[in-house]
């Protein structure tokens, strides 16, 4: 499956689809290696085995008492013993089921706990191809729906369902044994009627929240879009559309959740209907008998005991059915996510790239994000260790695939990329980008503080490290300016800051992770020209310690380069230093007058 096929607001729904995320669930509910677990499990079960054995015996106890203060007894005394037993048998059922409880609560958290943290770094690994095409929106409810019917199904299925069936068989058996068949066959009749009822009508309303599904994530999806983009609704004043849009996919659920919550109240009728029949059918069977003098009115007790704690726990059965499909829907498009495999992976025995190797090399790369369209055609250059070398051409040209190939996103359709003589398709992906530094033309920011963001380039770094990149990547005397200095919060995505004060601090993280080489991706873009020649001067400094690939619009900022390679429609044209190609008179010259001119108009 290929990651941009995944569809949060799709629904899935059939017996295989089902078994398949039961037996991962399962997997989760039976950890290897964890036998402490395993053990919460196995106690568990015993636990609540013991308080449906128990619960079973109850009625029984009841029966006794009765039957020991109905007048003709032969002994009239007050039944103190049976009554004792009683109430501690009631107790013990609820102690019972609390322990129960007690051991169980472990092992759901952990599985819930395992499977979010799975999903969230099983979402980091997938290439970048799958986040550009995602709906965060739809993905954060996947993920919450998934997680949220995890407990549900770890729990029912295990407390619900499985006690239920328990109880029913031994008080089958014990209606059976002290009376006749004739009860276990109205209560089978009357259960069989009642699961086939829950299970047509059910299945029947899931069509219902599937669409409930697809448009809560629609509306979530909306609404985190437009409130992310706040700034471009307000420029063209289009709140109302906005309105309008979110609103039509909340119009879509509600629609859907009326005809579910009808739908339910005509189950609910029907599941009624069939349990009041079989109730009434059983005792007028028990009073018949209580007449005819075969049953005393302990028994008539007992029965009628036993019935309720057959219909109400199988009541809410048909809530369980209802709600553990409604779950695996959710959980099943949980799981689908788990199963979405990376474009791009490590090679089995991938090797760790070595830290000192620093220079880079591009053999013969031809790369293409569509098969109809190559952005990259036989692209062959060298970055020697220490250098620094500049990429530059028009929009479009295939500059930033280059950035995006060196940190391994993508792999190349053709050609191979080396760092340190080593393809990149034989490292780890993890030791590439450890020795890789980048500072993208977009920045975005963790919604944090700006000391938390620069820190981000490397955890284990120190404040007085952090204040060193800050003060590198000429941002010291704007954060002393500031009353919290590096504990202002940035806003979403970074939005409290400008954009030369963004990529400054993105300059300042990368400089503070310290790697082997740096990849400057249009990294003076949104500076003004005098920070630009300030930080330009940083640069220099910081540079001679790295291997330096710098792409660029602005050819000012390259002009010092060690060598600069010029694109044009995926093709080199021209390389050299700043005076060969301007020498060369050819598209760098043009390029270079262009933006000449272009300054002295604006100046």
């Amino acid at each position: 499956m290929r990651p941009a096929e995944f569809d949060p607001q799709s629904n899935s729904d059939n017996d295989t689809a089902h078994s398949k995320t039961l037996r991962e669930l399962a997997r989760h509910l039976w950890p290897k290696g964890r036998f402490d677990l395993k053990f919460r499990v196995f106690f568990a079960l015993f636990f609540l085995a013991a308080a449906k054995g128990l619960n079973v015996y109850v009625p029984y106890l009841l029966k006794l008492s009765i039957d020991k203060l109905t007048p003709g007894e032969s002994a009239l005394a007050l039944p103190f013993a049976l009554i004792l037993a009683y109430g501690i048998a009631r107790l013990g059922v609820a102690v019972f089921g609390e322990v129960r409880d007690l051991f169980f609560v472990k092992v759901v958290q952990h599985a819930q706990r395992a499977i979010g943290l799975s999903t969230f770094k099983h979402l980091h690994e997938l290439s970048l191809d799958f986040h550009l095409s995602r709906q965060t929106g739809g993905l954060s409810r996947v993920i919450e729906r998934g997680t949220r019917g995890v407990q549900f199904v770890l729990r029912f299925l295990t407390f619900n369902i499985l006690p239920t069936l328990i109880e029913l068989t031994l008080v089958t058996g014990v209606l059976v044994y002290y009376f006749d068949y004739s009860y276990a066959v109205v209560i089978l009749v009357t259960i069989i009627f009642y699961i086939g009822i829950t299970i047509w009508i059910t299945d029947w309303r899931l069509r219902f929240r599937k669409v409930m599904n697809a448009k809560e994530s629609k509306a979530n999806t909306s609404a985190i879009d437009s409130l992310l983009n706040y700034e471009t609704v307000k420029y063209f004043g289009n709140e109302e559309h906005e309105y309008r849009r979110f609103d039509e996919s909340l119009a879509g659920y509600e629609k859907a959740a009326i005809r579910s919550q009808s739908s339910l109240s005509v189950l609910n009728i029907l599941q009624s209907l069939v349990i009041c029949i079989g109730l009434a059918v059983i005792m007028l069977h028990a009073a018949r008998g209580v007449v005819e003098g075969s049953m005393t009115i302990g028994d008539f007790v007992l029965v009628n005991t036993y019935l309720i704690q057959i219909y109400l726990p199988l009541n809410f059965l048909g809530f369980v059915y209802r709600e553990v499909k409604n779950s695996l829907v959710d959980m099943e498009k949980m799981f689908e996510l788990l199963r979405v495999n990376a474009d791009v992976c490590d090679a089995p025995g991938a090797i760790e790239l070595c830290k000192s190797a620093a220079n880079i090399e591009f053999k013969n790369v031809h790369f293409a994000y569509n098969p109809s369209r190559k952005i990259l055609k036989g692209i062959s250059f060298c970055v020697p260790a220490g250098k620094n070398i500049a990429i530059v051409g028009s929009s479009g040209a295939g500059k930033s695939t280059i950035s995006r190939l060196l940190f391994r996103f993508y792999d190349v359709n053709e050609g191979s990329i080396c760092v340190g003589g080593k393809d990149l398709r034989e490292l780890s992906q993890k030791s590439l980008r450890a020795s890789i530094g980048v500072v993208p033309q977009d920045t975005v920011l963790f919604n944090d503080t700006i000391g938390y963001n620069i820190n981000y380039g490397d955890p284990s770094a120190n404040f007085e490290q952090v204040k060193e990149a800050a003060k590198l990547a000429q941002l010291d005397s704007f954060i002393d300016s500031l009353p919290k200095g590096f504990d202002t919060e940035v806003g979403e995505r970074g939005l409290k800051l400008s954009g030369g004060e963004k990529q400054r601090v993105a300059i300042a993280r990368a400089l503070l992770k310290k790697p082997k080489i740096l990849l400057f991706d249009e990294a003076t873009s949104s500076l003004d020209t005098r920070t630009e020649q300030d930080i330009l001067m940083s640069f220099k400094e910081i540079s001679r310690n790295y291997t330096t690939l710098s792409i660029a619009h602005r050819l000012s900022t390259v002009v010092d380069s060690d060598e600069i390679i010029v694109l044009s429609e995926g093709r080199i044209t021209e390389r050299g230093s700043h005076e060969k190609l301007l020498a060369l008179n050819g598209l760098y010259k043009s390029m270079w007058d262009s933006q000449v001119q272009e300054k002295s108009v604006y100046r």
